[in-house]
């Protein structure tokens, strides 16, 4: 068995590659794992530090983009799990052409690379955000695409382009599409450990708006379980929702962060809104429930809590990433 992992340095990715290889998922205990990764800024080659020195693990730097290294990369692969993505919302906003460049045509490339090559299995890994935004209840995934950021309009172009070479080709291809993820080793751009650190700095942490925008929480252990479900049985074809199944708004989101750091309001700067922000994200999980047996099993309390503690005790992970990309 051998799998290719694209973006399998970042934060999601790099979850699901040392679970993978420190044997997590007994159905690949065995396999061969590749990953794929340009390092961009926020691609990092440490947070594969703990199984790196294993024989099944490969690491190639190289650009999604790159037809003739695609190609190369997918003879004799059998699952293709691609994370892959510019996914930074704000990013997408001061700058979405390359965005569109990864997202869509990067895309494109694995699937045309795994087309040719008779990869057995392409899971794309997706977002709710390209539902757009739901005032009460919970998007399944016959949801039309309505994605209101250059973002996740380019990762629902992403999301059509791997359905289209399935019903074309007959490709087994499954997306599936989680709400927002934390957990260890997370950029420090993203709003939990650039809160933290920012905290644990002594500096104030940005609350867009009237902080009731409203995110449904997904530990990253939880995710990559459900995408494994999705490997190992997901139907071709087929699109799969994967939640947290805990709303908070951003305003219970910051008083929860403010309390684990010991800090309090006067710590919290109120900003102008994000332009086109979402107000509420929540994704029905009973697909993949009733299908897979998917449930998540990090209550949201604990997973918060451990998160809060691997920033605090890993500075010298997160303190050069936040300094390079100008967020200190």
């Amino acid at each position: 068995m051998r799998v290719l992992v694209t973006g399998g340095a970042g934060f999601i990715g790099s979850h699901y590659v040392r679970q993978l290889v420190g044997g997590a998922y007994p159905a690949f205990a065995d396999a061969e794992v590749v990953v794929l990764d340009k390092l961009t800024y926020a691609g990092n080659e440490a947070n594969l530090a703990p199984v790196a020195d294993s024989p099944r693990l490969e690491f190639v730097r190289g650009d999604i983009c790159d037809a003739e290294l695609v190609g190369k990369l997918m003879a004799g692969t059998d699952v293709v799990v691609h994370f892959a993505a510019e996914s930074h919302v704000d990013r997408s906003i001061s700058g979405a052409a390359e965005f569109v460049v990864t997202n869509v045509l990067g895309t494109q490339t694995l699937l045309q690379g795994a087309l040719e090559a008779n990869v057995g299995k392409f899971v794309h890994i997706s977002t709710d955000e390209v539902y757009g935004s739901i005032e009460s209840g919970s998007w399944t995934e016959e949801q039309p695409l309505e994605p209101n950021s250059p973002y996740s309009s380019a990762k629902a172009s992403s999301d059509l382009i791997a359905r289209s070479y399935h019903r074309t080709y007959g490709m087994p291809v499954c997306i599936t599409r989680c709400s927002n993820n934390y957990g260890e080793y997370q950029f420090p751009e993203k709003v939990i450990p650039l809160f933290v650190s920012n905290l644990m700095d002594g500096k104030k942490v940005p609350l867009y708006g009237d902080g009731l925008n409203v995110r449904d929480w997904l530990h990253v252990d939880d995710h990559c379980r459900g995408i494994q479900l999705v490997v190992e049985g997901g139907r071709a074809g087929e699109v799969y929702n994967i939640g947290g199944g805990t709303e908070l708004t951003n305003r219970e989101l910051t008083e929860r962060l403010l309390e684990a750091m010991g800090a309090d309001w006067s710590s919290v700067e109120q900003v102008t809104d994000r332009k086109g922000h979402d107000r509420r994200y929540s994704v029905d999980i009973t697909k993949i429930s009733t299908e897979l047996g998917y449930a998540p099993r990090v209550p949201f309390d604990e997973g918060l809590a451990r998160t809060v503690a691997w920033y605090r005790d890993n500075r010298d992970w997160w303190e050069p990433l936040k300094a390079r990309a100008a967020l200190a």
